[in-house]
């Protein structure tokens, strides 16, 4: 339609039209002279819009879901956060706990030993020195560490200091190949040294060649003088193998170490020596062998015999018993009188011989 004079005059009436009919109607109330007229037009136009809606209803519901699909994946965000935190902590305190018996059965052995000791961790493996079983500890020069002192755990020897820096030290592992340390074995008392083997058991060589060694005896350090590197008395290990006896002037043993060199982490600087030898006071009470029980099974009786009845008594009944006792007691009557006539007969001759 073009813009004309008649146009926007027609448009002008239908506004004013349509003023008028929303008048009549709001004043009108329920009793509407339109009513009638919105009624049709909702019979008519329902089903118009329900098919629009049912078409369009797919449409806007999924305009919706990417609407609020930022806001669930910031709530699974939130929840995966939240479980991730959860998790740290559980696995934190499992982690304190175990810290906290480490840390425990290092200060019994300390106590144990009458060693001063300054706590540390270990904060890395390997060194910059080359050598091939080493651990870097958090404490230092400024904490009072010093080189060549020992190291050791609530399970035993871990080793000696071998680098010293202002906040930092590195420790040589009692399994590494370069390390050497005197060992003193438990009762006997025989001297030997032992000797880093990396994963395998430790090497010790006894100076007697003769030692009576087996399996399970336990070393523990021999000491050094001034008590560098080594304090007395820290436990080294348990014998696991011993070589036969060759007739030479040492004899090989191999020990497994009671440190776990791969799982370190709360160790101790021996910073004050004991004031005397331990010696085996330092190593843990052996258990108690559990005692030996012995039971002896007794085999049920035949079939048809009481416990505690002779076998020839077997199958005899009550009155076939009585009947053979009574029988028993008439014999042995029998027999007494039949013997007292022998008797008198003797009796003459007896005191006829006895007569002077």
């Amino acid at each position: 339609m073009r813009d004309t004079r008649e146009s926007r005059l027609l448009l002008v009436l239908l506004i004013a039209i349509a003023f008028a009919l929303i008048t009549v109607d709001i004043r009108g109330g329920q009793e509407s002279p339109v009513d009638g007229a919105r009624q049709a037009a909702a019979a008519v136009f329902g089903p118009v819009e329900n098919g629009v809606a049912s078409a369009v209803d797919p449409i806007g519901n999924a305009i919706g879901a990417v609407r609020d699909s930022g806001e669930r994946h910031n709530r699974i965000a939130a929840l995966e956060q939240e479980n991730a935190a959860l998790k740290a902590k559980l696995g934190s305190d499992d982690r304190n706990r175990n810290r906290l018996r480490e840390l425990d059965a290092m200060l019994k052995t300390a106590g144990a030993g009458q060693y001063g000791i300054k706590g540390a961790e270990v904060i890395a493996i390997g060194a910059a020195q080359g050598f091939s079983w080493t651990v870097t500890i958090d404490v230092g020069a400024r904490d009072g560490i010093r080189r060549d002192m020992t190291v050791l755990n609530g399970s035993g020897l871990v080793g000696r200091v071998t680098t010293v820096g202002p906040s930092t030290s590195t420790v040589l592992l009692a399994n590494d190949p370069d390390f050497t340390v005197g060992t003193r074995m438990e009762k006997t008392d025989e001297l030997g040294f032992a000797t880093g083997q990396g994963d395998r058991p430790l090497l010790v060589q006894l100076l007697n060649g003769k030692a009576k060694v087996k399996p399970g005896d336990r070393l523990v350090t021999f000491g050094s003088q001034a008590d560098k590197p080594f304090v007395p008395g820290v436990p080294v290990g348990e014998v696991v193998r011993v070589d036969p006896a060759g007739g030479g002037l040492t004899r090989n043993i191999y020990v497994r170490p009671y440190v776990g060199f791969t799982k370190l982490d709360i160790v101790g600087v021996v910073v004050q020596a004991p004031r005397s030898d331990p010696r085996d006071m330092v190593l843990p009470q052996k258990p108690k062998p559990a005692p030996t029980v012995t039971v002896t099974v007794t085999p049920p009786p035949p079939d048809g015999q009481q416990a505690g009845q002779k076998p020839d008594q077997q199958g005899v009944k009550p009155q076939d018993q009585a009947q053979g006792r009574a029988q028993d007691q008439a014999q042995g009557q029998a027999q007494g009188q039949a013997q007292q006539p022998d008797q008198q007969n003797q009796q003459p001759q007896d005191q006829g011989e006895a007569t002077p």
